[in-house]
């Protein structure tokens, strides 16, 4: 019993280290704000509880086992009678499962012939071991049945085909119902609207900030304020650096963990940086990047107030 108490104090010790935890998380990507957290709590609670009572019932079971087994030994003892311990239904199938050879039994299955003073048993295999075997036999048969003399199952790179048209049928739907979702570095656009903005800016402070400083100064990461830019300063070399990343560097690749949209907002913020000049800025780094006033407007210097 006193097992089943520690766990329960283990448990709730849980709760305010999760707290703790959760707390030193920003508020824009707090775990408190996922709408799924009180299910998972349900969950939780209810995964504990099962837990303990299972705890509880197996410690009963063997109070109770333990009453029983006293209660035969005194009711032998009251009649004189030999009290003879019958093995636990665990043990049974132990010894079953494994059909032993008693110790006292083993000459009879004793080999003849000797290594070096080393006598070999003839023991046979354990019925756990055979039933094991018959069972992969069976399952053998069913496979071949199943997956190649019959159509009822896909093999496994004939299932792998078909999900891979699903998914791209999925993904052509996906692609036709939102314009968002096909955003990449051919069709991305510079934006300028004030709600994007900041948009970009959010999601800039909260992911880019800690390395390229909230002014966009330039820390771990380059300045991002002046001209100079190690991997191409224009609005799509921009988003191509934040989706893919930069292998070998700090800069992980933001696939997965943003939007395309978010992508396209925060690179349209990042230019909004272009000559603001802040303290201790970082030194440039990398090539002068002067946008073609002819080209499109995706390498056009934004102007916003946010």
């Amino acid at each position: 019993m006193k097992r089943i108490v520690l766990f329960l104090f283990m448990c709730l010790g849980l709760v305010p280290a999760f707290a703790q935890s959760a707390e030193s998380i920003p508020a824009a990507s707090s775990a408190w704000d996922d709408p799924l957290l009180p299910f998972y709590i349900v969950i939780g609670f209810t995964f504990v509880v099962v837990i303990l009572v299972l705890l509880v019932a197996l410690y009963l079971l063997q109070v109770l086992n333990y009453m029983v087994r006293q209660a035969t030994r005194e009711r032998a003892e009251r009649l004189g009678i030999p009290y003879k311990e019958e093995p636990s239904f665990w043990a049974r199938l132990w010894k079953e499962s494994n059909d032993f050879v008693p110790l006292e039994k083993e000459a009879d299955i004793l080999m003849d012939h000797s290594y070096d003073g080393i006598r070999e048993l003839d023991n046979h295999l354990p019925p756990w071991w055979k039933w094991l075997f018959y069972a992969t036999i069976v399952f053998s048969g069913v496979y071949m049945i199943f997956y190649h003399l019959t159509d009822t199952l896909p093999l496994p790179l004939k299932e792998y085909e078909t999900e891979l048209v699903i998914a791209e049928e999925q993904a052509k739907k996906l692609e036709a119902s939102s314009p968002v979702a096909a955003i990449d570095e051919t069709t991305v656009q510079l934006v300028t609207d004030a709600t994007a903005l900041a948009d970009g800016k959010t999601t800039f402070l909260n992911n880019c900030a800690s390395c390229h400083r909230k002014d966009g100064g330039g820390d771990i990461g380059p300045n991002l304020t002046d001209e100079y830019w190690k991997h191409g300063g224009s609005l799509r070399d921009i988003f191509r650096i934040i989706r893919h990343g930069v292998q070998g560097t700090n800069m992980i690749s933001w696939e997965g963990f943003i939007s395309p949209e978010k992508m396209q907002n925060v690179t349209s913020y990042v230019l909004t940086l272009q000559g603001s000049n802040p303290e201790n800025a970082k030194k440039p780094e990398g090539e002068l990047y002067k946008p073609d006033t002819h080209a499109p407007a995706d390498s056009t210097k934004v102007q916003a107030s946010l």
